[in-house]
C-alpha cells in the first residue's frame, strides 16, 4: 500500500487543519514540522482507527502542545515531541534530536529517552509501516 488514502481507509480523520492551526501549533512547541506531517494536519487533523493491525490516535494540532505539555516530554523525554499513541501504553513522537526528525515510540508510564524504539525515517514511512 503506498497511496495515503488506502492507508488511512480505517482511520477516522477529523476535518482539515488550517495552515493557522498548524503554524500555532508548531511555535507554541518550538517546533517546525515535516512537511508530511504539516500535510495530513491539514488533510485530516488528528483521528483515530485501525491502520494495518495497530489501532492509532493521532493528536490534533490544537491539542498537540496541551498533550506534551501534560505528559512532561520536556522533562522526562526531551528532544521528543509526543504526536499521538495507540491508545493504551504507546506514545508515537518525533525524535527532533535527529535530522530529519524520524517516528519514534516510546512508553507513557517509564517515558525516559532510553526506552525509545525507532518506527520510521519520516510521518509518511511510519504510516507504511504501520501499514505492514
Amino acid at each position: 500500500m503506498s497511496n495515503l488514502d488506502d492507508l488511512l481507509s480505517e482511520f477516522n480523520g477529523n476535518e482539515g487543519a488550517s495552515s493557522a492551526a498548524t503554524q500555532a501549533a508548531a511555535t507554541a512547541l518550538k517546533a517546525k514540522f515535516p512537511s508530511d506531517y504539516v500535510a495530513f494536519l491539514e488533510a485530516t487533523n488528528g483521528g483515530e482507527g485501525m491502520i494495518g493491525e495497530t489501532y492509532l490516535m493521532l493528536w490534533s494540532a490544537e491539542e498537540l502542545p496541551e498533550m506534551n505539555a501534560s505528559y512532561q516530554v520536556a522533562e522526562y523525554a526531551p528532544g521528543l515531541l509526543l504526536i499521538g499513541s495507540d491508545g493504551g501504553g504507546e506514545a508515537f513522537a518525533f525524535d527532533t534530536r535527529v535530522t530529519p526528525w524520524p517516528v519514534v515510540k516510546v512508553p507513557f508510564v517509564g517515558m525516559e529517552l532510553a526506552c525509545v524504539e525507532a518506527m520510521a525515517p519520516s510521518f509518511n514511512a511510519f504510516l507504511k509501516t504501520l501499514a505492514g
